[in-house]
């Protein structure tokens, strides 16, 4: 996966999370790492020492995660939600929308795909449904592309908690 310098944008709260798992990884995952790397060392035979290569390709994974954290952490800007203009669908953005084909209300929350969360209605705006949100206002309709088929919403509604 190629390193790219496209901005993540991110919430506090998603910044903060994020910070908080690379401290994690840093400061308990990595020793406990380093200290398994050296016990199974000390058995002898590396060659033969399953243990051994299982941790060292723990190890392999985990730097290459701290990496990607600290990568992601570089590119972060985070969003100043006071600033986001709150008759238009943007990133942060709780959408009521109605589901014109089958007359249903649905509540959609708008984040960055890291902190895209499905089940809880929380879509990211690269999502399909997403992306067709973005920047449109109350009343306007929009028809999203799924495998399904075409959905039709209507806007009903913009809100941001504040």
């Amino acid at each position: 996966m190629g390193m790219n310098n496209e901005p993540i944008y991110l919430s506090k709260q998603g910044r903060v999370k994020m910070e908080q798992e690379l401290r994690r990884l840093k400061i308990e995952e990595r020793p406990k790492l380093l200290a398994e790397i050296k016990r199974t060392m000390e058995m002898g035979d590396l060659s033969e020492n399953a243990e051994y290569h299982a941790a060292k390709e723990a190890q392999t994974h985990l730097e290459r995660k701290i990496a990607e954290l600290e990568d992601k952490l570089s590119r972060v800007r985070t969003v100043d939600t006071d600033k986001i203009p709150s008759d238009k669908a943007y990133i942060f953005a709780t959408v009521k929308v109605m589901d014109l084909d089958h007359d249903e209300e649905i509540e959609y929350t708008l984040a960055p795909a890291e902190e895209a969360d499905v089940d809880n209605d929380i879509i990211s705006i690269k999502s399909p449904i997403g992306a067709a949100l973005l920047g449109k206002g109350i009343g306007e309709t929009v028809e999203v592309k799924v495998p399904a088929g075409l959905i039709k919403y209507k806007i009903l509604d913009i809100s941001r908690d504040d």
